[in-house]
């Protein structure tokens, strides 16, 4: 059995991929004894840690359009349109209460302090605070403020973060970027439930449209719209990320790369949970792990 040092990336919605790969990981006799994670592979990686990662996913594949509209709590602040809690609320009951340092794997949440513009490693304390800092996306999720430091998406300064594992003494470091520029494209064939479930949520994330356009004081539509606030967003971040990523891949590089395309979904793309769930997987298998 290899044991591994597991890097994951940030990516919105696409981080769902991770699970696939995790599981193709465990299928495929590889030991995980050390995570480090930005954002979306913060989260993943957390609840893996925690053993929680499979009750994870089953919740989330088991939401509906109602579920969704009972977990956004929209925010009256201009620092985010979610607060986020609702979701953090429901995680915490799967976790409990868990420090960091009590793990048995090894865990770093990587987020930016907003104020100082620095990388932060949140190696120690509360799990559901280190990873509820690490995927605060800016103007989506509001800031979380952890010993006086305001911290945010970690990806904005290293959106796939392998130094933190460098040192592990493990036997290969495996590392799953979630904004590659894929040449291949996968097919994956959705149940036609998940399919229907899919097209349901756009009416969530048409109200998420409106509420962001009533803070910045834009004009309200009445139609989805495909080039919406959160499109625009997420490929500001994307290509944000893919510079940052070059200049950090510059000084460390892994033994095994999982390139998951920045198109296989917009970040926001909750909905698509089964879809990136088993493209991690395929993605994986076609890895050659």
């Amino acid at each position: 059995m290899k044991t591994i040092s597991l890097v994951l990336g940030s990516g919105g919605a696409r981080g769902y991929a991770h699970i696939g790969v995790i599981e193709e990981l465990e299928k495929n006799g590889y030991k995980i004894e050390s995570i480090s994670g930005s954002s979306m592979g913060a989260l993943i990686g957390g609840l893996y840690a925690c053993g929680k990662l499979q009750e994870y996913k089953e919740w989330v594949l088991s939401l509906d359009m109602l579920d969704i509209a009972r977990l956004l709590d929209f925010s009256f602040l201009t620092s985010g349109i979610i607060q986020g809690d609702k979701v953090f609320n429901k995680i915490q009951e799967m976790i409990g209460e868990v420090n960091i340092e009590d793990l048995n794997i090894k865990y770093t949440a990587v987020a930016t302090d907003l104020i100082k513009q620095k990388e932060v490693w949140i190696q120690k304390g509360n799990i559901i605070d280190a990873i509820r800092a690490s995927v605060a996306i800016p103007t989506l999720f509001t800031p979380k403020k952890i010993s006086n430091k305001y911290l945010i998406d970690g990806g904005v300064l290293n959106p796939l973060p392998m130094a933190p594992t460098v040192s592990d003494d493990t036997d290969i470091t495996i590392a799953v970027n979630l904004n590659a520029n894929n040449a291949k494209k996968y097919i994956i064939e959705i149940p036609k439930k998940e399919k229907e479930k899919e097209n349901r949520f756009k009416e969530i994330f048409f109200e998420l449209k409106q509420k962001a356009q009533s803070l910045f004081e834009q004009e309200q539509k009445s139609e989805f719209d495909e080039m919406n606030m959160f499109v625009i967003v997420g490929k500001t971040i994307d290509i944000m990320q893919n510079s940052v990523l070059e200049c950090k891949m510059a000084g460390y590089s892994p033994d095994i790369m999982i390139n998951i395309a920045n198109d296989a979904c917009d970040f926001y793309e909750f909905n698509r949970a089964y879809e990136m769930i088993e493209l991690g997987r395929v993605i994986a298998k076609d890895s050659g792990i």
